[in-house]
């Protein structure tokens, strides 16, 4: 298993497909995707490569992100080939829920095991004030959908913001009581491009944290391929809620992620200064020269992000590599 100076081990790899996303979050794209040449993402079969890479050094669960993954058409080869891959246990997606009432018995159907969807109020109102778009919807029927299909494990991301749903906390925690999804609060992060932003809508996870457990929410211990949110249940609800607190004390002492971009570079922080690139190796004949490399790169994995002193390294939003 991957293993960097720190002694964490590595088993949970996020993959980029794509940059490319069509909304215009306000915290993350507000001004829409914009792109001055002609993307040249990884093709299935550099995929396929880096994916059994990986997995040759004991990662076991892949999360495919964007931008907006399901842009790619070839989506469902992509989850298959995951998926048939020796070794990964489990394949993951994050959308945000564009055509998801169309397109998630496929990705079912495809072997997909888990799906976070992205949903930040259920007041139609405020979804499009911080979205960009009026399609809660369809977004509902999708969710029912994921709930109602082979898919084992449903997600909820939503970003609280200060100036937005915050106010509507308690509306988004009630909604748990009768759906079996987990609902996860991310932390707002301070990106190079939205400082003012960040400074007028942050609001700290370890305050939700605390607020859950005065209301008598108890936290679930972490499994071992699980990514950062920490979550909690309650006897009377049927869903749990989790947050996502990177400004939190020792955030980073758990890490077990690396992430790839959709031009296949390795980055081992998502506010690092930048990647290394792995796409010439992602050929047959190179196998052993990627496992090595991949070994390599491992070693100057820092110890902890830089959040804290408002350093968000290269990152200038987050659709560049999936959150």
């Amino acid at each position: 298993m991957l293993q960097d100076p720190q002694g964490r081990k590595f088993s949970y790899l996020r993959l980029s497909i794509t940059d490319l996303c069509n909304y215009r979050c306000n915290y993350c794209l507000p001004d829409g995707y914009s792109c001055d040449s002609k993307p040249d993402y990884l093709s299935l079969d550099e995929i396929q490569s880096v994916v059994s890479s990986f997995a040759r050094h004991g990662i076991n669960k892949i999360r495919i992100t964007g931008g907006e993954p399901s842009l790619r058409r070839d989506l469902p080869e992509i989850i298959t080939a995951i998926k048939e891959t020796p070794g990964i246990e489990k394949v993951a997606l994050t959308t945000n829920a564009h055509q998801l009432d169309r397109k998630i018995q496929t990705w079912a159907d495809c072997g997909l095991d888990a799906i976070n969807i992205s949903c930040d109020s259920l007041d139609p109102r405020m979804m499009k004030a911080i979205i960009g778009r009026d399609n809660l919807a369809e977004m509902m029927a999708g969710i029912d959908l994921a709930l109602k299909s082979k898919i084992k494990q449903v997600k909820i991301n939503t970003v609280l913001l200060k100036q937005y749903n915050y106010k509507q906390l308690d509306h988004l925690i009630e909604w748990v009581k009768e759906t079996p999804i987990s609902l996860r609060f991310i932390e707002l992060m301070q990106t190079v491009d939205n400082t003012e932003y960040f400074k007028q809508n942050h609001v700290s996870a370890d305050e939700i944290g605390q607020r859950l457990e005065n209301s008598g929410w108890a936290q679930i211990l972490r499994g071992k391929n699980a990514g950062p949110a920490k979550e909690f249940c309650h006897p009377e609800y049927n869903g749990h809620i989790g947050f996502i607190a990177p400004y939190s004390k020792d955030f980073c002492a758990s890490c077990n992620r690396l992430r790839i971009s959709a031009i296949g570079k390795l980055h081992l922080c998502l506010f690092g200064e930048s990647g290394y690139n792995l796409r010439d190796l992602m050929v047959k004949g190179r196998e052993t020269e990627l496992d090595q490399f991949i070994q390599k790169i491992l070693q100057d994995k820092p110890d902890t992000h830089f959040l804290h002193q408002g350093i968000s390294g290269s990152t200038t939003d987050l659709a560049m590599l999936g959150g």
